[in-house]
């Protein structure tokens, strides 16, 4: 079986009502099955923004809702508080590259646009990207590579540009 055999059996799949497709000839096999979704996908969420100051007070509350991000503009005059946190969208392991022979998505530092991928979060076998919600500039790093992470907790500290 050739490519364009390959190809020609997939269209007739996909026109087809069938659910579930099985080709075995000689020692070419070929399996096809709709709603599969296995493998390793890519999905990009939001990150939760927050100041720095209101994430100490949310940390002894738990909240139920991910559908958007926070985002407050408020800013505390404590110099430890400084900047907006970057809070992870959901449970995972941290990676903050595509792969470990990558470069970084982003360092301290770094100036970082408005949906540019600033990190990842593995849950599940699926590596979700978090993009920067506005355009910023990493004052700090508060995750290590292959960390896990809770979902709302801070990952990065940054300053508006």
């Amino acid at each position: 079986m050739d490519f364009k055999d390959i190809k020609e059996l997939i269209r007739v799949f996909d026109k087809s009502e069938l659910n579930k497709l099985r080709v075995k000839e000689a020692e070419f096999e070929i399996s096809m099955q709709r709603g599969f979704e296995g493998g390793v996908t890519t999905v990009s969420t939001s990150p939760m923004v927050q100041t720095v100051a209101s994430v100490t007070q949310n940390a002894s509350t738990s909240s139920s809702v991910l559908s958007t991000p926070a985002i407050s503009n408020e800013t505390s005059k404590d110099s430890s508080s400084n900047g907006i946190a970057i809070n992870a969208p959901m449970v995972g392991t941290y990676y903050s590259s595509p792969s470990p022979d990558s470069p970084s998505f982003c360092g301290i530092g770094d100036i970082v646009r408005k949906g540019q991928t600033i990190c990842i979060l593995e849950a599940m076998k699926i590596m979700n990207e978090v993009e920067a919600e506005f355009d910023c500039k990493i004052l700090e790093m508060l995750v290590q590579n292959g960390e896990p992470v809770e979902y709302d907790m801070p990952i990065f500290i940054v300053e508006k540009v």
